[in-house]
């Protein structure tokens, strides 16, 4: 079975985008705003994150991030990946040609911050 075949069987493997991010200087404020126009309730807050439910199962999530200062530029939000295998990912990227920008973890949950080719940014974290 191949890739497209293990997907539309709802067995897909590798890597997903987990959640759309975006940098808010109000994550609360903005996450309402969200909310309430998408009918979608809060999955899931902390320290400075809060994600909404997704639209369905193994969909990605809309989800804030509390910043200091708006983002300048284009840059508001980015992707959010997981996979069985973070750091294989994190290694393919770099190959395609990413780079690392830094690491972080809440708890036991670790994630790297990652810049594709153009400086785009992007997170890798365990599924």
């Amino acid at each position: 079975m191949d890739t497209q075949e293990q997907s539309l069987a709802g067995h897909r493997t590798g890597p997903r985008i987990a959640s759309i991010m975006i940098n808010a200087v109000d994550a609360e404020r903005l996450s309402r705003f969200w909310s309430e126009l998408l009918a979608t309730p809060v999955a899931a807050e902390h320290e400075g994150f809060i994600w909404l439910q997704p639209s369905e199962p193994g969909f990605p999530q809309l989800a804030f991030q509390q910043v200091a200062a708006p983002t300048e530029g284009r840059r508001r939000l980015h992707l959010d990946l997981h996979d069985a295998d973070a750091a294989a990912l994190r290694r393919k990227a770099e190959a395609l040609g990413a780079s690392l920008v830094e690491s972080h973890d809440i708890g036991h949950f670790c994630w790297d911050v990652m810049q594709d080719p153009e400086g785009n940014e992007f997170c890798i974290a365990q599924e």
